[in-house]
C-alpha cells in the first residue's frame, strides 16, 4: 500500500486524509497540539471562542453534503439555524442584509437615489467589469457602493477596490439582476432560497467539534513543525519516514524552503514571496442581546468590519446569560486600539480575550491563479500536491476546502489506475 504524508491537519488536511485512508497508508504532520487550523476554538472563562472567524457549515455541493454527514449525527449533534444577518449603518440604524434587498429600510432620499441608480443601470450597456469596484458600481449603483460596499470592503481588504481582480472572488459575489432587486424590495423578500440562508452548527464545542471528529481514526503526529522534506530516489522523507506522495496543506510561502533541496522551484520563489495576505485580530466579547448571526459594520468611525454573534449559534457557547460574539479586525491591532474601537461600536462590546492570526485571508492578483496552477502542475510530476487555503492561495471556506480535497482525491486515485 502506497504511503502518503499530509502536511497540516486543518480542514483540508483532515478531509484529504479521510478521503484517502482506506486506499493508502496516510499520516498527517501537524505543528499545533490539536487539529483544526483556522477553525480551532478555545474555551475562555467558560465561553467558546472562535479564534479566527465563526465557522459554520452548509454547502451548495451535494457531494460535499453527502460526504460530510457520514461523520455526524445531523439531528442530534447539530442545529440548523436560519441566517439572520444585518448591517449596522451606525449605532442605532440597522438595515437588513443583503442591503440591495432592503433599500426600503434606508432613509427616503437614499432609497430614491438607489431607485434612480437602477433606472440608469437598466439603460447602460458596455464591457464587463474588470475589477471589484467596477463590478459593485455596475451591479448595485453608486448609492449603495458609497454607503456600504466601498467602506465595508475596504475595511476587510485594506486596499483600493480597483486593485481587486474579479477572479479572486469568483463564485463568491452576489449576482442579482435589477428585476430581482426591485422585486425583493417590493415584497420584502427573505433569503430563504440562498444556500447559506441557513447553516448547521454543532450543539457543543463549535467548529472544534468538527475538526475533532474528522481527526478520528487518522494517524496524526502533533507538535511537528516540518521544515525540510527531502527526496531519496523516488521516495520522500518526512521526519525520517519514507512516503510515496506528499500532500502539502501548509503555507505556500514556506514551500520553496521546505523542498529546496528536492524540487526545482527556483523560478517560483520570487512570485511566491510577492504574494500578499491579511491577518485577523479576533476579539471575544460580551455583547448586548440581539437576534442576529452576523452584523456587518461599514461605519468608518471604527476599524472592525463585522461582529459574529457566535453566542447565538449555540447557547452552550455562552457562560451564563451574557451573549458573546467575535469581533473581527483586519490585520494586527493592539489592546489599546481594541479598547478605543470597542467604545465606539454598537452593541456595547466588552473585551474578554483577543488573538492575532497572521495568515487568514489570501489576496490574489490577476496573475496569481496562473502562478499556482503552473506550480501545482510542476510538482505533481514529483508526486507532491498542494491543497488548502494558503497552499493554493484560494479564499476557501470550509465546504470549498472539502470540495477541493474531494477533487484532489479523485485525481490521485485516477492516476494510480493508469
Amino acid at each position: 500500500m502506497e504511503k502518503i504524508a499530509v502536511i497540516g491537519a486543518g480542514v483540508s488536511g483532515l478531509s484529504i486524509a479521510q478521503l484517502l485512508k482506506d486506499k493508502y497508508s496516510v499520516k498527517l504532520f501537524e505543528k499545533a497540539s490539536r487539529p483544526g487550523g483556522l477553525i480551532k476554538c478555545e474555551i475562555v472563562d467558560g465561553n467558546l471562542y472562535h479564534t479566527v472567524g465563526g465557522h459554520v457549515f452548509n454547502s451548495k455541493y451535494p457531494a460535499v453534503l453527502d460526504w460530510f454527514w457520514q461523520f455526524f449525527d445531523r439531528e442530534n449533534e447539530f442545529s440548523k439555524t436560519p441566517r439572520n444577518a444585518s448591517i449596522a449603518l451606525d449605532n442605532s440604524r440597522m438595515v437588513g442584509y443583503p442591503i440591495e434587498n432592503h433599500a426600503y429600510m434606508l432613509e427616503e432620499k437614499t432609497t430614491k437615489a438607489f431607485i434612480q441608480d437602477l433606472l440608469t443601470l437598466s439603460k447602460q450597456t458596455g464591457s464587463a467589469p474588470d475589477n471589484f469596484e467596477e463590478f459593485l458600481r455596475t451591479r448595485f449603483g453608486n448609492t449603495l457602493y458609497d454607503l456600504y460596499f466601498q467602506p465595508y470592503n475596504e475595511k476587510v481588504w485594506r486596499r483600493n477596490l480597483k486593485q481587486v481582480p474579479l477572479s479572486w472572488l469568483e463564485g463568491k459575489l452576489p449576482m442579482p439582476t435589477i428585476e430581482e432587486m426591485i422585486y425583493n424590495n417590493f415584497n420584502h423578500a427573505k433569503e430563504e432560497n440562498m444556500v447559506h440562508s441557513s447553516f448547521y452548527y454543532p450543539k457543543q464545542n463549535g467548529s472544534q467539534f468538527i475538526a475533532n471528529r474528522l481527526a478520528e481514526n487518522l494517524d496524526i503526529a502533533y507538535d511537528q513543525d516540518i521544515t525540510s522534506i527531502v527526496k531519496k530516489d523516488i521516495k520522500w522523507i518526512v521526519n525520517g519516514e519514507t512516503f510515496d506522495k506528499v500532500i502539502f496543506c501548509g503555507n505556500i510561502k514556506d514551500f520553496p524552503n521546505i523542498f529546496k533541496n528536492s524540487l526545482n522551484t527556483a523560478s517560483f520563489v520570487k512570485p511566491i514571496e510577492a504574494l500578499e495576505s491579511h491577518g485577523t485580530t479576533s476579539v471575544l466579547c460580551e455583547i448586548d442581546t440581539n437576534p442576529y448571526s452576523w452584523i456587518y459594520l461599514p461605519n468608518r468611525a471604527y476599524s472592525s468590519h463585522r461582529i459574529i454573534c457566535t453566542g447565538n449559534f449555540a447557547m452552550s457557547n455562552n457562560n451564563g446569560t451574557k451573549l458573546t460574539g467575535t469581533i473581527e479586525f483586519t490585520d494586527y491591532i493592539s489592546r489599546d486600539e481594541i479598547t478605543t474601537n470597542l467604545a465606539k461600536m454598537p452593541f456595547t462590546p466588552k473585551h474578554i480575550a483577543h488573538q492575532y492570526t497572521e495568515y487568514t485571508y489570501p489576496i490574489q492578483e490577476k496573475t496569481t491563479k496562473d502562478l499556482i496552477h503552473e506550480l501545482k502542475q510542476a510538482v505533481a510530476k514529483e508526486q507532491v500536491f498542494l491543497l488548502g487555503r494558503f497552499a493554493e492561495w484560494e479564499y476557501y471556506n470550509m465546504d470549498a476546502a472539502m470540495k477541493a480535497a474531494m477533487d484532489l482525491a479523485t485525481r490521485i486515485e485516477k492516476n494510480k489506475l493508469r
